[in-house]
């Protein structure tokens, strides 16, 4: 609730990301943004060649258990560098979406009643 209620003061528009944007990254997103470029690379690249590495040795196992635990790990380190690049950029749209939804149940929030 209290979320919804910095929303609906605030007024959040879309202005204020582009603001967000054009400033300069600081080490965070840039730190963010290389664990994201990394965790392509250890995706479907680096199954592919877990699977030559299994095809050449003749032991299927190695892709078996080698793909998905790869697959996970390039997840893992997808989010987290996603986490750090974008979650200032993220809470912004979250509260401009949450006002243009409220606004357009009906407008402002009541106050909560009290029993």
């Amino acid at each position: 609730m209290q979320f919804v209620r910095e929303a609906m003061e605030e007024k959040v528009d879309l202005p204020a990301l582009r603001a967000a944007l054009r400033e300069k990254p600081t080490p965070r997103v840039w730190v963010g943004l290389g664990l994201v470029g990394v965790s392509y690379i250890i995706g479907w690249p680096a199954v592919g060649v877990l699977a030559l590495i299994a095809d050449y040795m003749g032991e299927p196992l190695v892709v078996v258990v080698g793909g998905p635990v790869t697959y996970g790990l390039s997840h893992v380190v997808f989010w987290a560098g996603s986490w750090l690049a974008g979650a200032r950029y993220v809470v912004i749209i979250l509260r401009w979406a949450t006002w243009r939804f409220i606004d357009r149940l009906g407008g402002t929030m009541a106050p909560p009643t009290i029993p």
